[in-house]
């Protein structure tokens, strides 16, 4: 199948998520055109299946905001045209399944037919999605997709209860390439973070309010009275300055290290002993998923699809949003015992092996055949 994937290229989910999704179908023979601003930051190569094209948004003094949404419209155009795409998978309701919608009239108009998928991942949907400005061109832009899918049950039940939406919603679950956590790396020693007596708990997000980073602080300062520990803090927002005030305050900054925005996510999780994910709302939460591939387990809220994902009492634990007590306790738990420790390692890897990428791209593979079967 030739393939046309619209995304967002930053370090989101859902743009790590279509990004990993497009180079696995080009490794199973498909053709897969990526279509966005900028060439995604997951995206390693390029190759006779994988290709990258670039949406320009010319800059004219009339629009105070540059309407991106026709600039990427017109690309999508241009790119089914020239290179007889089968196939357009927009990931985010807005702006791409909108932009998507226009493209497919536009091509209509020409004689050419061609299917929309649309993967719902969250903030379309809870934050984004539902406000009043956007809510009417959300509905639409779901109920005129061919097929749907979202990324969790949660996701789904929120959608339905939010939006009044006729089409159906098939459940996708993200997921995790193993075959490229199979090497070790040299480098991987835990030396370069911690003592040898001291554990290391990692967070990894974008550093929003919803993200709870405060909440990320607090646990690890709890956890900290108890056991010996350094807190590693991947990525970068507007929460990373509060962040570490409140660390400075707590008497702990020596020991909280902020390292930015990384593409060495499995290096990093490789000689890490806990994640901490006590986030607002999750709609699926698959920095979670990371991390237990690589044998973390996860403490974490129990929001939106992370009970999907994190399996109480298994791959780690879950409490209600706000619970720091709850969850440097249950912390303290896994990290206290060398032997709880590693059983919980071992458990979180087997819990994330449900998720492994080879399960999960043949489920999209039948959504674009199906929606391309209607026409």
């Amino acid at each position: 199948m030739k393939i046309g994937i619209v995304c967002y290229p930053t370090f989101g989910g859902s743009g790590v998520v279509a990004t990993e999704l497009g180079m696995a179908l080009s490794k199973r023979g498909h053709q897969v055109h990526f279509i966005t601003y900028k060439q995604p930051v997951r995206l390693e190569h390029l190759s006779n299946h994988i290709h990258y094209h670039q949406v320009n948004v010319p800059e004219y003094p009339l629009f105070h905001y540059q309407p991106y949404e026709l600039a990427l419209s017109s690309k999508l155009v241009d790119m089914v045209k020239l290179h007889k795409i089968e196939v357009l998978h927009v990931h985010y309701a807005i702006p791409h399944a909108y932009a998507g919608y226009m493209a497919k009239q536009m091509l209509a108009e020409e004689g050419i037919d061609i299917p929309m998928v649309t993967t719902l991942h969250g903030t379309d949907i809870t934050l984004v999605g539902n406000h009043p400005f956007y809510k009417p061109a959300v509905t639409f832009s779901i109920n005129k997709s061919d097929c749907v899918t979202s990324v969790s049950q949660s996701l789904k039940d929120d959608t339905l209860r939010l939006f009044d939406i006729k089409n159906a919603i098939k459940v996708i679950p993200n997921f995790i390439d193993f075959s490229k956590l199979r090497g070790h790396f040299s480098d991987c020693q835990r030396s370069i973070m911690a003592n040898e007596d001291e554990r290391i708990v990692t967070h990894i997000s974008n550093f929003r309010k919803v993200k709870r980073i405060i909440d990320v602080i607090k646990i690890f300062a709890e956890l900290r009275k108890q056991c010996k520990a350094k807190l590693i803090m991947v990525g970068d927002g507007p929460q990373q300055l509060p962040a570490k005030e409140l660390a400075k305050e707590l008497g702990i900054r020596q020991d909280v290290l902020f390292m930015g925005e990384s593409t060495e996510i499995n290096k990093i999780l490789c000689f890490s002993d806990l994640f901490l994910l006590p986030s607002e709302s999750e709609s699926f939460g698959l920095a979670a998923l990371e991390a237990m591939a690589n044998g973390v387990p996860v403490i974490s809220s129990n929001t939106g699809g992370l009970p999907e994902v994190n399996r109480q009492g298994f791959s780690g634990y879950l409490s209600d949003v706000g619970n720091v007590s709850e969850m440097a306790a249950n912390a303290v738990k896994i990290l206290k015992d060398d032997a709880v420790l590693k059983q919980f390692k071992q458990q979180a890897k087997t819990t994330a092996l449900a998720f492994d990428i080879e399960k999960v791209v043949p489920q999209y593979e039948a959504v674009y055949k199906k929606a391309i079967n209607q026409y």
